[in-house]
């Protein structure tokens, strides 16, 4: 679906003092501003809501970040778990545009930003993808925001498996919980083409217990990499992360 949208395009955001900044110019928006914003909308609560809304501790972020679904929580998971990922922000702006003479508003979902730079995404269903108001919003969003040099991206229901891995893996990503002399030592170790199962058999003088959990977190923090398209087990290998 083609827009065309009008410039410029404007910008509100809420700054970490809750205060707000009214109809910035997009282009010329600083983006420690954007890195700093706490999130535009509130928490929709009501009897009978179909939608599961919740606040999630990531290990990127340091802090809690929010989402108003299990789908957008799916993509906060998989966002926490990328290494190229160095922070999180939930629904970071107000959005405006004028296009064929209407003010059109949206707010995304989440600002990332990433080492290949800042990453506008938005999280729908598939089966509402092709929504006519749906796929207009997002097109002119999508001009706007790379009109700017930045990317974006519609993010839809994930390979069920992977989504599962990177959930169960997400339960060893508080680092603090782990010794980090355990860690130094598989650290150490030459994991690349071992077997999970016999990575979790190392340090004998070690419980099992607190080297499995290890190596998971190894696993998340992206020390080593795996296969994550099926359910993980023993047998997986592990590769050195490139």
């Amino acid at each position: 679906m083609s827009t065309a949208v009008a410039t410029p395009v404007r910008l509100s955001v809420r700054r970490s003092d809750e205060s707000t900044a009214e109809d910035l110019e997009w282009q010329s928006v600083p983006l420690g501003l954007l890195h700093e914003a706490r999130p535009w909308r509130t928490f929709r609560w009501y009897k009978g809501q179909q939608h599961y809304s919740g606040t999630y501790w990531s290990a990127t972020v340091g802090d809690h970040v929010i989402y108003e679904s299990r789908l957008e929580l799916g993509r906060l998971l998989f966002a926490d778990f990328a290494p190229e990922v160095r922070h999180i922000v939930a629904q970071p702006f107000l959005l405006k545009a004028d296009i064929d003479g209407k003010v059109r508003k949206h707010i995304p979902d989440y600002l990332l930003l990433t080492d290949a730079g800042p990453l506008v995404v938005d999280v729908k269903p598939r089966h509402r993808l092709e929504k006519p108001e749906v796929a207009f919003t997002f097109s002119w969003t999508r001009e706007a925001v790379t009109s700017r040099g930045w990317q974006y991206e519609v993010w839809s229901e994930p390979d069920p498996a992977v989504l599962e891995n990177i959930r169960f893996l997400a339960g060893y990503r508080r680092d603090w919980l782990f010794d980090p002399d355990l860690v130094g030592a598989l650290r150490a170790t030459d994991l690349d083409g071992m077997l999970l199962g016999d990575a979790f058999r190392l340090l004998p003088d070690c419980p099992r217990p607190l080297v499995k959990s290890a190596v998971l977190h190894l696993l998340w923090s992206g020390h080593v990499t795996t296969v994550l398209d099926r359910p993980l087990s023993a047998g997986h290998v592990l590769r050195r992360a490139a």
